[in-house]
């Protein structure tokens, strides 16, 4: 697709407000600055926004952490022994590796509020102006903000405005999180101690991750699930195999059936299902999606058209309704990753700035989520591709016949991928594996530049490698020609 380019090459000096310091923003405004414009980002609670001071960089902190619990699971596996009996040991030290939970959560504040302070210091030494508040959109050039030191009023006038207001979690009228028992994902860094049961309401990626993560660190976790499967929009192979990993691990998943209330009690918290039944905990999750932060800040009034969910409208420039408007992020309800909202303020910027840009292209977005193992899709999956009949052919090899993952005591996981019968194009993949996320960079390389199987079959790989099952998947997907 050929690049669009600004009807208004005059703007490179323009003066731009961005509202929402998270990823969206903060992108934006570094490409602005290099394109000369005068740029204010106005952010609520910190620069990084709930990206990095609420969201992906502590949850992906503490999953870390789970991480090396699982790992140190597999030590026998690979011969090493402790030196005791844990049950007989006299000294803690000498007992099975235990979490102390304060600690974890104090690092994971701590990394997110270093985090934060960089992208501001970055952002102050590029020449952004950076005002910490509240801002509302005072028709579509001028933006009133409301200082959090002192409650003063700034008022900024603005040739372009970006739209990079996040999103909330969403919470049921029946189970109003108080910050203790009932809580969102923003409020699991208070705890100082593990939950003894941690009740997760909602199996989507939030949940799912939430929920092997405090299986791992040692709670007993339940999962209740509305649909058949946790994961439910995600590769069915790949959840089957994550929801096999969990009940192996002790979690309890509890499929269709949908939580209706959650209450505290004098012992923790009980959560009544749709059917009836009462599960008691210590503590319940509630991962059921998320709100845009659309609403009270004069959107609809400056003509900003939002959809009926409270997402602004944008087109794959990132154009909102309103000339000189634009929007990124989870406030277009788009696709919720941190990636896609850098890649929309990157691209809002340089159109309204006048430089020429290429449409975002959501095939080529790489996507991953955090379990253990890690599942990471890029392109088309499966179901888009019988939804759409197109041709296609696939073929999936199991992680377990990896020589690398035989050495480290890899068992669960596979790579898949898609490809076209004829052409031999690669349309897609998947890479269950622990850091997944790392592995499909190759298959994200495939799609995005329409590489063939043979055109990956033939590059070499390190040998012994995880990676070299995906050369090995695209050997098995080579056609000959007769």
């Amino acid at each position: 697709m050929a690049p669009v380019t600004n009807e208004n090459p005059d703007l490179q000096a323009s003066r731009i407000v961005i509202l929402g310091g998270g990823p969206g923003g903060y992108e934006a405004a570094l490409v602005a600055r290099r394109l000369g414009a005068d740029v204010t980002v106005v952010e609520r609670q910190g620069l990084g926004g709930a990206a990095v001071l609420t969201d992906v960089v502590p949850s992906k902190t503490l999953i870390a952490t789970a991480d090396w619990m699982t790992i140190a699971d597999r030590a026998a596996d690979l011969g090493i022994r402790l030196p005791v009996d844990t049950a007989k040991a006299a000294h803690p030290a000498m007992r099975r590796h235990m979490v102390d939970l304060d600690a974890v959560n104090t690092r994971v504040m701590a990394l997110a509020a270093a985090q934060s302070a960089d992208i501001h210091a970055r952002l102050e030494r590029e020449g952004v102006r950076v005002l910490i508040g509240e801002g509302r959109l005072d028709g579509p050039s001028r933006v009133h903000v409301t200082l959090q030191e002192d409650a003063a009023e700034v008022t900024v006038d603005a040739d372009v405005i970006l739209l990079a207001l996040g999103a909330t979690p969403r919470v049921l009228p029946t189970a109003i999180p108080d910050g203790e028992r009932i809580l969102t994902w923003t409020q699991l860094y208070n705890l100082k101690e593990l939950p003894e049961r941690l009740i997760v309401v909602g199996s989507g990626v939030t949940g799912a991750e939430f929920a092997g993560a405090y299986n791992a660190l040692g709670s007993d976790v339940v999962l209740v699930s509305s649909r058949d499967r946790v994961l439910p929009g995600e590769d069915a192979d790949a959840a089957e195999l994550i929801e096999g990993v969990f009940r192996s691990r002790g979690m309890t998943v509890m499929s269709r059936t949908r939580a209706e209330a959650a209450v505290r009690t004098d012992e923790g918290v009980e959560v009544t299902l749709a059917d009836g039944r009462v599960v008691k905990g210590s503590h319940v999750l509630l991962a059921v999606g998320s709100i845009p932060s659309t609403a009270g800040i004069g959107l609809e009034e400056a003509g900003v058209r939002l959809t009926a969910s409270g997402h602004v409208q944008v087109d794959k420039v990132s154009r909102t309704s309103v000339r000189g408007i634009y929007a990124a992020g989870d406030c277009t309800g788009i696709l919720p990753l941190a990636s896609v909202a850098a890649m929309q303020g990157r691209v809002a910027m340089s159109h309204a700035l006048g430089d020429a840009v290429s449409p975002i292209k959501l095939r080529t977005v790489a996507a991953n989520i955090f379990t253990a193992p890690e599942i990471a899709t890029v392109g088309y999956s499966e179901e888009k591709l019988k939804e759409q009949g197109s041709k296609y052919v696939t073929t999936t090899l199991p992680l377990a016949r990896n020589p690398r993952a035989k050495m480290l005591g890899m068992r669960d996981g596979f790579v898949k991928l898609f490809a076209h019968p004829e052409a031999s194009v690669v349309l897609g993949g998947v890479v269950v594996a622990p850091r997944a996320s790392e592995l499909i960079f190759p298959i994200t390389l495939a799609v995005a530049h329409r590489l063939t199987v043979d055109d990956v079959a033939e590059a070499f790989t390190v040998y012994p490698s995880l990676s070299g099952s995906i050369a090995e998947v695209a050997r098995m997907l080579h056609h000959r020609e007769d």
